[in-house]
Order: structure tokens, then C-alpha cells, then sequence
């Protein structure tokens, strides 16, 4: 449970294998630089030169991924690319370019390419990526979404090219080797189990379960025992002994989501494990050695929750030995691209709707300029809805999500907003007319535009649901409503459906 109880064992992925990774590269300038970038790398590979046209006749050799020059990739050959990607024994596709433009990046992934790597990157980020893509296994960035057993998150899944994300990730890779507790940080849906069933993945305790509990998810009475298990005649219904979440971790790890949401009375309990490494059940008198990691995650702030009084300050330290806050989708747009790609092709298949190759540049430019409050999850769900409106082979701006069919739809994406950018919203003088006005009255115009511009914007986003509008504004919804009445604004407007 703690790097000083027990050493980890010698982890467990490909790199200890004593089988090489074979990439097969059709460029031979590329392979020689490909083969002399990979001398230097942990992982054992073998660069082979591939067949004449690799994409009619696979490598005669077996190979984990086949590397094209992109401008050996014409615009007929993206049927070709889908069809091969589509044969599981084939080897996953890395096209290597000079110069990727987003919506090339998206077309070329959602045709099935595992990979689109730019060769003016330094050779280390190369060489990085191409482990990745090497170590990801099983095919798994053809299909990143899959819940098949085959296919358990890796490190490689997050593979970006944003420099913050980067250096998360080189973070993340440091604590994956130790056994410490983790505290997973981040807003809604930036992909916080998936990163912490990543990091599992990659471990020491990879052979272990991964049991996930959503702390905010099970009613209170249950949770105890939910956790810490029960003795038979503990309480009524307990008619037999049942073991708790952290028994069944038992050589692997426990994840606790939203443990913000974890009552008062059974943070004690988890502090106590966590000290003493052993628990009791529910109605039971017997000390059980507890062997499982644990991760945590939350998107609260556990300062502010302390100072408030409903976490406790002692377990937040026991928790917070390392932790990892990942960053927001709107802070790493450049990632958009990939992962649109990526998601086109999972539900193309997952969806069967093979008629949907690609996506307009215009439709790919209004989700770059989104501010993705629901991060990841939200934008995998876009990409659904768009697929499931898409009665052509491209999707277009119109079969997005109303909120993001208006560019820059957040009057926040783009940072603070400017005059001109929130004069329009309402009738007011032009922005030459504010600038003849006393200074406390100019303010006073442009903030209530602004204001009245972000109210409307956010129940847009919300459905005109206050109270979930109120919680992303950070007021009350009291405070909301007075702010609705104000500017003369019905959250009915806004409502497609009934409020929930």
C-alpha cells in the first residue's frame, strides 16, 4: 500500500519480454534514422525494410507497426488505409509526416492510422512516440474505446502533443514504478479512472485486480460495508459474511472516485487502514491485512473541503503522497485532432455506420474552438451524436451538438473576452460610443453585456437546468436566479426537455 512496506515487482510489460518489436518502415532514409533512434530505447526492437506496397502485400515478417511517409499516401489510398486496418493480423499504421494540418491529422486516424507523427520532432520525442504506439499492445489504439478485456488502458493511449501534457506524462511514468498512495485531481470527465486503471496497468501489481468504487455513487448506508465488507448478522440482511472492495484489491489496487463525497465517520476508517494497513469488517472483530494500492480522485478542492470541515485534513496528507492533476481538454487543444480521429473510427465500427469516413474542416474547427467544459467524456460524446445525425460520408458542422455549431460558443475559450466580443450579445452603443462615456459608466455597460451574454451561454449548456448552471458559475442557484431576472432571461428558453 506504501513504497515502504513492501518493494514492487519487476513490472510487467513488453520491455521485459524477451520478444523484439518489429517496425517495418517503407522509407529507407526513415528506416536508417528510425533504426539509429532506436538503439538508445528500453524497448527491443528490430526495423525491417516491408514489402513494395505494404498496404496490397503486409510484411512476408511478422510486425507490430508499419511506418508510411505521408507523402507516399495519396487521397485514394484512405479506403486502402481503413481496409487494412480492419484485418486484426495486420500490424498497426504510423504514418510519418514532414507537416500534419489538424483536419489531415483526423482524416488520416479516423481511416484507421494508429499514429500521425511529425519527423521535425526532436529524436527523443520520436523515439518516445514510437514506443508508445509499440507498447500500447493488442492493437489497442485501432479501437481506444473498447471494453474488452484485450484492451485495458496504457500509458501509450495518452500519448500528446500538447508540452504540459507531456511533461504530466513524464510525471505519471515516474510514479507508476513506486507503490506510494495517489491522488488523482482534475475537472469532470478529463478521464481520471482511466488514467488511474492505466497507471495499474503498467505496474508492478498489473497481474492484481483494479477495483473501481465511486464513492459518490453508493448510498452512505452501504458504503461501510461496500468498502470494508461485513460479518454474517452485522445488521439486517446480512445473512452471510461478504468481503469489501479493499479484500477483493488484494494484490492489485483499489481506486476510490469521488472520495470528496465520502462521509465524515468513514474517512476515519480509510485513515485507519491506510496507517496500520489492516481493517475490520462490518460486525466483525478479526484484523485482515489489507495488500492493495491506493488511488484516489476527486474534482473538488480538498483544501477548500478542509477548511469547511467535511474532509479531514489528516487523510488528505495520507492520500496526497503524490498527485497528479490532469489537464482540462481546453488547455491541450491541439489533442483535439487525434482524439477526433480516433473516435471516429471507434464508433464508425462500435455503431455500424460505415458510411462515415471524415469530418468537414469546418465542423473540426468549431470543436477546436469549444471551451469542453465536460472535457474528454463530453467530446467523445459529441463525436457520437455527430455520427448517429450524419446521414453522408462527411460529417458537417450541422450535425454537431447545437452549443458547439456556434464557433467559440463559451465566452470563455478564448480567454478573457474583449469589448467587441460582448457588445453584440445585446442592444448597447458601439464600442466607439463606450469610448466617449465616463469610465465607471463604460464598465458598467460592458459588464452587464458580458453578463447577460455568459448567463444565456450557460444555460445553453446546461439545458436550462439552474441548478447545474449555478454550480458552473460557482453561485448559488438563488443567486442565479436573481442574475435570470435581472437581465430578463427564462431558463424555459433554453429547456429542449423536461428539467432534471
Amino acid at each position: 500500500m506504501t513504497a515502504d512496506r513492501k518493494k514492487p515487482a519487476k513490472r510487467n510489460t513488453r520491455r521485459n519480454s524477451a520478444r523484439k518489436t518489429v517496425v517495418a518502415v517503407e522509407d529507407e532514409q526513415l528506416r536508417a534514422k528510425l533504426a539509429l533512434l532506436l538503439n538508445t530505447s528500453e524497448v527491443d526492437f528490430e526495423v525491417i525494410d516491408p514489402a513494395v506496397d505494404p498496404l496490397i502485400d503486409p510484411p512476408d515478417q511478422v510486425a507490430d507497426l508499419l511506418i508510411l511517409r505521408r507523402s507516399n499516401v495519396r487521397p485514394g489510398d484512405l479506403e486502402r488505409l481503413q481496409s487494412f486496418a480492419e484485418e486484426k493480423s495486420n500490424p498497426d499504421l504510423v504514418v510519418m509526416t514532414d507537416e500534419a494540418p489538424d483536419i489531415d491529422r483526423t482524416r488520416l486516424l479516423s481511416a484507421g492510422v494508429s499514429g500521425v507523427l511529425e519527423a521535425k520532432d526532436p529524436g527523443s520525442q520520436l523515439r518516445e512516440a514510437v514506443e508508445a504506439l509499440a507498447g500500447s499492445g493488442a492493437n489497442s489504439l485501432r479501437d481506444p474505446l473498447a471494453g474488452r478485456r484485450d484492451h485495458e488502458p496504457r500509458l501509450g493511449d495518452f500519448h500528446s502533443r500538447n508540452p504540459r501534457m507531456r511533461d504530466f506524462l513524464q510525471l505519471v511514468e515516474r510514479v507508476v514504478e513506486t507503490d506510494s498512495s495517489l491522488l488523482l485531481t482534475g475537472e469532470t470527465g478529463v478521464g481520471k479512472e482511466r488514467l488511474a486503471q492505466a497507471i495499474h496497468n503498467e505496474g508492478a501489481r498489473s497481474r492484481g485486480p483494479f477495483i473501481a468504487v465511486n464513492c459518490g455513487a453508493i448510498p452512505e448506508a452501504l458504503l461501510e460495508s461496500e468498502l470494508f465488507g461485513h460479518e454474517a448478522g452485522a445488521f439486517t440482511g446480512a445473512d452471510r459474511k461478504k468481503p469489501g472492495r479493499f479484500e477483493q484489491a488484494a494484490g492489485g489496487t483499489i481506486f476510490l472516485d469521488e472520495i470528496g463525497e465520502m462521509p465524515l465517520h468513514l474517512q476515519v476508517n480509510l485513515l485507519s487502514i491506510l496507517q496500520r494497513h489492516r481493517l475490520q469488517r462490518v460486525g466483525g472483530e478479526e484484523l485482515i491485512e489489507i495488500d492493495a494500492r491506493v488511488m484516489a480522485a476527486t474534482n473538488r478542492d480538498l483544501e477548500e473541503e478542509i477548511s469547511a470541515k467535511r474532509f479531514r485534513g489528516d487523510l488528505y496528507y495520507r492520500l496526497n503522497v503524490v498527485t497528479l492533476e490532469i489537464p482540462p481538454l481546453r488547455e491541450r487543444r491541439e489533442d483535439i485532432p487525434d482524439m477526433v480521429g480516433s473516435f471516429l473510427r471507434h464508433f464508425r465500427t462500435a455503431m455500424n455506420h460505415s458510411q462515415v469516413e471524415t469530418i468537414s474542416e469546418e465542423a473540426l474547427d468549431a470543436l477546436m474552438s469549444y471551451d469542453w467544459p465536460g472535457n474528454v467524456r463530453q467530446l467523445i460524446n459529441a463525436v457520437e451524436h455527430a455520427i448517429v445525425m450524419c446521414r453522408g460520408r462527411q460529417i458537417t458542422i450541422a450535425n454537431l451538438p447545437e452549443l458547439m455549431k456556434r464557433k467559440g460558443a463559451s465566452p470563455l475559450a478564448s480567454g478573457v473576452p474583449t469589448v467587441a466580443s460582448v457588445i453584440p450579445t445585446s442592444p448597447s452603443p458601439p464600442e466607439s460610443e463606450l469610448l466617449n462615456l465616463p469610465l465607471r459608466e463604460a464598465r458598467s455597460r460592458v459588464v452587464a453585456n458580458f453578463e447577460n451574454s455568459y448567463l444565456r451561454d450557460i444555460l445553453r449548456r446546461t439545458n436550462g437546468r439552474v441548478g447545474r448552471a449555478a454550480e458552473l458559475a460557482g453561485i448559488t442557484p438563488r443567486s442565479l436566479f436573481d442574475a435570470l431576472k435581472r437581465h430578463g432571461i427564462d431558463k424555459a428558453d433554453f429547456r429542449s426537455g423536461p428539467e432534471s
